[in-house]
């Protein structure tokens, strides 16, 4: 199949980039750079996290982020919401759409959100019903795709299962997280035709980590596909907490100069993104994780 020839990036640096740094990252530097995203031309920004500050301290500042933010038109302004709380939260901080997260490891679903994966899937109900009413968007995460850190490979039936789970809630997309960074372009290649079977390339979108150095082939092997939607952290900023050695998300500057080379418009100013990922890079107190970056600065 032919590549598509436009790809949108969800920007997903300011919450899943962010979430992880162990150091309170001022907010300042979070409105900072998501103001240096939007105008390096990104649509889709996931600006924050509405879940338990117990679990995940960085994000408990989100309703002051989303309540200070200089929105520029066109672009929507995300968040993950775990449950009716968060979303009532995000609700009233103004968000253009939510994010509800599951897992395809059992082992997983219990470290991360201490309940099964069937659990986990109730507890969204209220969520969707009560986004239905306010007519906002969701979208849908699955983590563990391609491989679990307490269970190993992860068979992609299970994926399918819990992918064909959220759409049939009212999941507009479902982004496929590998989480741990351990797919291949075999093994994307597989779990997509599993998939596509009963899903369309437009109803899902792959969120690469680039542990292993295979985020940027494993995106190749889903553009063949004919997904479209392609998550990605500036700077390379991100892991996971409940997976040991799990490195950032691909760095957006790596994935652009990457679909520049196809011919894939992206809408986005590469220029632009590296100095984002340079000026949040350098409040972070560390160096930028692009080899892009990395190259042309």
């Amino acid at each position: 199949m032919a590549i598509p020839q436009t790809v949108t990036i969800v920007e997903v640096g300011p919450r899943d980039g962010l979430q992880n740094e162990p150091q309170t990252v001022p907010i300042e530097s979070k409105l900072q750079l998501i103001t240096d995203l939007a105008a390096a031309g990104h649509r889709v920004i996931e600006a924050g996290s509405f879940v338990n500050p117990k679990w995940v301290p960085q994000m408990a500042d989100s309703e002051a982020v989303f309540n200070s933010l200089k929105r520029r038109p066109g672009v929507k302004y995300t968040a993950l919401t775990p449950n009716l709380k968060g979303f009532e939260r995000a609700l009233s901080a103004g968000v253009d759409e939510v994010a509800i997260f599951a897992a395809a490891s059992e082992g997983f679903s219990e470290k991360n959100i201490n309940c099964s994966i069937a659990e986990s899937l109730q507890r969204f109900d209220a969520v969707i019903d009560a986004a239905r009413k306010h007519n906002i968007p969701v979208r849908g995460y699955v983590s563990c795709v391609l491989g679990c850190p307490y269970e190993g490979e992860v068979n992609p039936a299970l994926v399918a299962s819990v992918t064909s789970t959220l759409l049939g809630m009212g999941c507009y997309e479902v982004s496929l997280g590998d989480t741990i960074g351990t797919g291949t372009a075999g093994s994307m290649e597989r779990l997509l035709q599993e998939l596509l079977a009963t899903c369309k390339p437009e109803q899902l979108a792959v969120h690469c980590h680039d542990t292993y150095g295979q985020a940027l082939s494993n995106i190749l092997t889903a553009l063949h596909l004919g997904i479209a939607t392609i998550d990605a952290s500036i700077a390379g900023l991100g892991g996971c907490p409940y997976a040991k050695g799990a490195s950032g998300n691909v760095a957006t500057e790596d994935l652009v100069y990457m679909l520049q080379g196809l011919g894939v418009e992206t809408g986005l100013d590469l220029s632009s993104l590296i100095e984002a990922g340079n000026r949040i890079s350098a409040s972070l107190g560390r160096a930028n994780s692009s080899r892009v970056a990395t190259a042309l600065s």
